[in-house]
């Protein structure tokens, strides 16, 4: 039986791509395991998909900041290094395919010293940090953008576009309202910040939430932790921490989204075709990955942009207005692209490979 590896985690966009893939491999009949950390989001996110085995190793963060943990993780990923070539060694894999984060490190440096073929996926215009340092070992690269592939040299590069959920693209709308509770027939606003939240982005959405929620029905992703019990009975809003199998129903009634720029997200929007404000990571909060990408969907008028360190409550207002307004111009553009093929080219490159 074909065995491959899978990696990649420390927050969802670093999983959600292998999980659009696990039912595509399980139908091609791979013997499927994924390698990630016992506390990451990773470990619980795969912990749902039943034909898959999980192995835990240890990893550290790496970090482009000062912390005292700079000092002790590079001795976990040393570890996770030893864990992670002593595994793949034991499970034998045709392939491993990493969706970057730290804990895919150690995993793709096991994979190389194993002399397994490695395949890693870039999600931003431009590589974070562990699939810079992962980038050697890898037999090819695989990028959302088209832009990306630039950056790694020879014909490791290749644009593939982002792996996504089939589930994703046939959510019911009439499913979505249910979910959220609503009762009529208003537009469906939809906030989201990633699987963390995005603490910014809640403050501006509930301090104009009373305006909002006269002319839509707002549901609202917070992140772990976010929620505000106070609007809990607040008419016309609905916040979730976290959504999973929910979230292709809520977003096939979403009439128009505000999100963060994660590159997961925003080519899920631009494959259903949905209207989005996007508000990236700020420089002070990131490596600048999302404020590539939000101009990028911009120039291509996919997208509306706003920047945080100069939002304030009425130029958010007014952003969403506009766009909804407009909405039928970014449909329009995002209607002549396909961007629901992602999966398949990159199972092809995984199965040309394991060969």
């Amino acid at each position: 039986m074909k065995r491959i590896v899978l990696t990649g985690g420390g927050t969802a966009g670093h999983v959600t791509p292998n999980i659009a893939l696990i039912p595509e491999l399980l139908r091609e009949g791979w013997d499927i395991h994924y390698i990630g950390t016992e506390k990451g989001i990773e470990h619980s996110l795969i912990a749902k998909e039943k034909d898959v085995s999980y192995h835990i190793i240890n990893s550290g963060k790496l970090r482009r900041y000062m912390d005292i943990k700079n000092f002790t993780d590079p001795f976990r990923v040393i570890q996770g290094v030893g864990q992670s070539i002593n595994l793949i060694r034991k499970l034998k894999p045709n392939i491993i395919f990493s969706k970057g984060g730290f804990v895919s490190v150690p995993v793709v440096i096991g994979g190389w010293t194993n002399r397994v073929p490695v395949i890693i996926h870039e999600s931003d215009i431009t590589p974070g940090l562990a699939n810079k340092i992962s980038y050697p070992f890898a037999s090819k690269v695989c990028a959302t953008f088209p832009e990306t592939a630039q950056h790694f040299k020879g014909d490791k590069g290749i644009h593939t576009g982002t792996p996504l959920r089939k589930d994703l693209l046939a959510g019911n709308p009439n499913k979505g309202k249910k979910i959220c509770g609503f009762t009529n027939d208003k537009p469906v606003l939809m906030v989201m910040g990633g699987s963390l939240g995005a603490v910014a982005i809640n403050k501006f959405i509930r301090s104009i939430l009373d305006k909002l929620t006269s002319r839509f029905n707002v549901v609202h992703l917070c992140g772990k932790n976010n929620l505000d019990r106070s609007l809990k009975n607040t008419p016309g809003y609905k916040q979730f921490e976290y959504v999973s199998e929910e979230l292709p129903h809520i977003m096939a009634l979403a009439s128009l989204i505000v999100s963060r720029a994660g590159a997961n997200s925003i080519y899920e929007f631009l494959a259903l075709k949905k209207p989005n404000l996007l508000i990236p990571l700020p420089l002070s909060a990131s490596r600048g990955d999302q404020i590539l990408n939000a101009q990028s969907f911009q120039r291509q008028g996919f997208s509306k942009v706003l920047d945080q360190d100069s939002l304030t409550e009425d130029k958010l207002l007014i952003a969403i207005l506009d766009v909804y307004a407009n909405r039928q111009k970014y449909i329009d553009k995002m209607s002549h692209t396909d961007h629901t093929r992602g999966v398949e080219r990159i199972l092809t490159i995984i199965n040309e490979l394991s060969k």
